[in-house]
């Protein structure tokens, strides 16, 4: 169920990343003129063509012709991990995560410092706070999770 992302899949990827930075992320921000004018899905979906860097380091959870979760990875750090909305807490993030520890040994992230759910989420799956923090495009706060060596 889980394979590289391809060209075609542009257009959803985007949908669904947009969608998660509309659901979770605008409540925080209130930033009309960026969630919904800025941050769009045509443009979006042209970061993801053919070749290009997003492209190469990113998966979908394809079940059965519907994507339903992404996940990018750039060397060992998760870079992005996004399920749709309605396809939360079945276990597709779950296996996202593991699937790039697996591939990758993925063992670090950078998470909203809002998103307790999803820093929760990583804390789950053998991540932990580390205590540093970044400020993202001068204004989001963001906090860094690295994984647990497991013995």
């Amino acid at each position: 169920m889980i394979r590289p992302a391809k060209a075609g899949d542009a257009s959803r990827i985007a949908e669904m990343i947009i969608t998660n930075y509309r659901v979770n992320f605008y409540p925080f921000f209130r930033n009309d003129e960026f969630y919904f004018s800025e941050l769009n899905v045509v443009d979006m979906a042209a970061e993801y063509t053919e070749g290009s860097e997003e492209l190469t380091n990113t998966y979908v959870y394809d079940d059965g012709g519907v994507i339903k979760g992404i996940i990018r990875v750039n060397g060992t750090e998760v870079v992005k991990l996004y399920v749709e909305p309605q396809f939360q807490n079945s276990g597709i993030g779950a296996e996202l995560l593991g699937f790039a520890v697996e591939k990758f040994g993925a063992d670090n992230l950078w998470a909203l410092e809002y998103n307790e759910r999803g820093i929760a989420f990583y804390k789950r799956h053998g991540f932990e706070l580390t205590g540093e923090k970044m400020m993202e495009d001068e204004w989001v706060p963001l906090v860094k999770l690295v994984r647990i060596k497991q013995k």
